[in-house]
């Protein structure tokens, strides 16, 4: 399955269903419980976008401070680095943070599964 994100005020921005689901929890419009049918289709209101840039932004910066102190740690044991996913939260998520911070500045709503 796929998110196709739209709104007026930018290209649709279209992710692979994990990719998408996992943003749709970080924001709260689903919770990881959900099934894929309620998660199927939803809006993100022009009043609810700052909310869910912060969301998105905070999560990329616990994920990477994480990161960072795993990195550390394994380092300060003389064991081999840990292995992270080849593409960052924050890679998956610039352009979804982007398409939000147009639309917020348009005033436009982004939907998805319509």
């Amino acid at each position: 399955m796929l998110y196709k994100f739209k709104s007026k005020g930018t290209g649709d921005l279209i992710m692979f269903q994990p990719n998408g689901r996992r943003v749709l929890e970080i924001i709260g419009k689903i919770e990881p419980d959900d099934s894929d049918s309620a998660a199927a289709k939803g809006i993100i209101l022009p009043e609810q976008i700052a909310a869910a840039i912060a969301a998105l932004t905070a999560r990329v910066a616990k994920e990477e401070a994480e990161q960072k102190a795993a990195l550390a740690e394994a380092l300060a044991h003389n064991q081999s680095a840990p292995r992270f996913e080849a593409v960052s939260l924050r890679q998956r998520t610039l352009p979804f943070i982007e398409m939000l911070r147009r639309c917020e500045k348009a005033g436009h709503a982004v939907v998805w599964g319509v």
